[in-house]
């Protein structure tokens, strides 16, 4: 399911109340010791909500091998520097060809930006 068709559902509201916050994703995949930045590559970002797979973005690195920045919802921060920050989990599928996806797990943050770095390697699997 697609972000939209899950903005119509009944779990949405709580889902935005627990993830009011924002947090970004930058997407950087390159090959050869990260001389040759990779061009293509498609992406997916997706999180498991209530047993389903919820997919927030789909889209192409550029020539220059990136996704520069993608919102996605967040737990919102507590002011206390004592209390350890919420997160919410999403999945990165990258591939060239499907059958030949490698899959990234990253936390995020509200009012952090995370970098996923993808080392690609041409004709074979790959992973960061």
């Amino acid at each position: 399911m697609n972000i939209n068709e899950f903005m119509k559902t009944n779990e949405y509201p709580d889902f935005i109340k627990e993830n009011s916050g924002n947090g970004k994703l930058k997407i950087r995949a390159y090959a050869a010791s990260e001389a040759l930045p990779v061009d293509g590559l498609n992406i997916i970002v997706s999180s498991v909500i209530n047993n389903e797979e919820v997919v927030f973005f789909k889209g192409v690195t550029d020539t220059s091998g990136m996704i520069p920045t993608i919102s996605l919802p967040a737990p919102k921060n507590e002011l206390s520097n004592l209390i350890i920050p919420k997160t919410i989990t999403y999945k990165i599928k990258a591939y060239k060809n499907i059958n030949n996806a490698s899959s990234f797990t990253i936390n995020m943050y509200d009012g952090i930006c995370v970098v996923q770095n993808i080392n690609f390697v041409p004709g074979e699997e790959y992973g960061s």
